[in-house]
């Protein structure tokens, strides 16, 4: 037997002597993060502020809600209409993006009109009037 009873009763002597790894008397730091409900709630009181030590009403002040970012420089992610997995391939006769050969294979063999209703649902499909 690896553990005899006297083993084991020195292990949990051990254990109960063992010092803590949090002190019982440490204080907590204050706290570094404040949730989205409490930062719009404290813009707004810093606008109301704003606005009510100025004479002229701000047109041009910067705020959470007014900040607009540029477009983004990455390349959009595209995925495959058959698995929904990324992919940068595209059928050239219908433009249906296909994961792999084997995707490919059923993108070949699909029925006519069927290739219109997979752009469709990516909002990719051309209307001929």
């Amino acid at each position: 037997m690896p553990f005899e009873h006297d083993d084991l009763g020195k292990v949990m002597d051990k254990l109960e002597t063992a010092e803590k790894f949090k002190k019982p008397d440490r204080k907590r730091g204050k706290r570094k993060y404040k949730s989205t409900r409490q930062v719009m709630n404290d813009e707004s009181k810093r606008v109301q502020q704003k606005r009510d030590e100025s004479e002229k009403p701000f047109t041009n002040m910067i705020t959470y809600q007014s900040l607009t970012a540029p477009p983004s420089l990455k390349p959009v992610k595209t995925y495959c209409d058959i698995t929904g997995l990324p992919t940068n391939y595209k059928s050239p006769n219908t433009r249906i993006r296909f994961f792999d050969k084997e995707c490919y294979d059923l993108v070949k063999s699909l029925p006519p009109g069927v290739d219109q209703q997979y752009l469709a649902l990516r909002n990719a499909n051309v209307v001929l009037k």
